[in-house]
């Protein structure tokens, strides 16, 4: 049986999103009432149109995901000590280095990338590990966890990182007044829904025709999907802020800088690491992604609700994804390259069960 390999529209992925996020400027740029609707759009700080988008990017990829698995990936503590190490120590410290480096002299820009740097991915790291054939069982394992310790940690070390470090260091310090509940209901919303809906599916459709035709049938079928959702939601969050990136595009730059530093950190240590402690190409690509990503729906909302829509803390947060998006999606083509370079196997050779098997 002939292995599958990237369906033309994976094979394009890249020109799609660049087609997302042009279109989503000039909406921003010249309609300005698209803007100014997804604000009104809101419920309880969350945008109705970006989450319905989200939503739809992320059932298809956790309906993917064989939860009889789950249990499997819990036991490697190597793999769980790492990720927890990268995403809650080792993320927002480099994050907070590169901001008070690169952007010294704007302080709402680097309040803004600390904030990034503090949420930490719930959401579009699901597609890129999927689109990098990464192991699906643990990232759902990996993104449970950071929405549990983002509930538990992200007030903390908002106040650490930004208030009481840079006071310690004899630099500026700046407040973050979010609460537990509004991280909660991002979470829920984000994660929870499409989580609860793609488990669902797959029980009820393995229970009444199957696992063969769950897989080879259901899947096929609402699996473009993803990727459908993931340029709505694109052209949404750009023309969210459209007019103030292409009005100030060498502010862009300046705050670009150490985002691309941090993702190309963050996401290499991720490899390597994995590779390092043996966990194989899947796994380690899994840590990769889930220590590069952040969660830009949260950080997003939580500089608007703090700081206010115009800001330029909101500002930062929405370059985030104007350069994690392409740089990520990169990221995918170096990791399925890495796989025979480094791994010396062909991410596409085995399906699910021989990879278990495997490892």
């Amino acid at each position: 049986m002939a292995v599958p390999r990237l369906s033309t529209l994976d094979k394009w992925l890249p020109a799609w999103i660049g087609l997302a996020m042009f279109a989503g400027l000039l909406l921003g740029r010249f309609v300005p009432a698209v803007s100014d609707l997804l604000v009104r759009l809101e419920v309880a700080g969350i945008s109705v149109p970006i989450a319905l988008g989200l939503l739809v990017m992320m059932y298809p990829v956790l309906a993917k995901v064989r939860y009889d698995k789950v249990a499997a990936v819990t036991g490697d503590k190597k793999l769980l000590v790492s990720s927890l190490v990268l995403n809650w120590i080792a993320g927002p410290a480099v994050m907070f280095a590169l901001a008070w480096l690169l952007l010294p002299d704007l302080p709402e820009y680097r309040t803004g990338l600390i904030i990034v740097g503090l949420a930490r991915c719930i959401a579009m790291v699901v597609i890129w590990n999927d689109l990098a054939c990464g192991d699906r069982e643990a990232t759902a394992v990996l993104v449970a966890i950071n929405s549990v310790f983002q509930v538990i940690a992200f007030s903390f070390l908002g106040w650490l990182y930004l208030t009481i470090l840079p006071g310690w260091l004899g630099l500026d310090t700046q407040g973050l007044d979010v609460s537990v509940g509004q991280i909660a209901l991002n979470v829920l919303v984000f994660l929870g829904i499409p989580l609860i809906a793609g488990f669902a599916s797959r029980w009820i459709g393995e229970q009444r025709r199957g696992r063969a035709w769950y897989e080879e049938r259901f899947l096929p079928a609402v699996g473009p999907w993803a990727l459908y959702g993931l340029l709505f939601t694109i052209v949404l969050l750009f023309a969210l802020q459209g007019e103030a990136i292409t009005s100030n595009p060498l502010d862009v730059v300046r705050i670009a800088l150490p985002l691309l530093v941090y993702f190309a950190l963050m996401w290499f240590a991720g490899l390597l690491l994995g590779k390092g402690l043996g966990l194989g190409y899947a796994r380690s690509t899994t840590l990769a992604f889930t220590a590069a990503g952040n969660n830009f729906e949260l950080a997003i909302a939580v500089a608007i609700g703090t700081f206010g829509a115009t800001s330029g803390q909101a500002l930062a947060g929405v370059v985030g994804p104007l350069i994690e998006v392409p740089v990520l999606v990169g990221l995918v083509y170096v990791s399925l390259w890495a796989a025979r370079a480094w791994f010396h196997t062909d991410p596409y050779a085995l399906p699910p069960a021989v990879k278990e098997q495997t490892r």
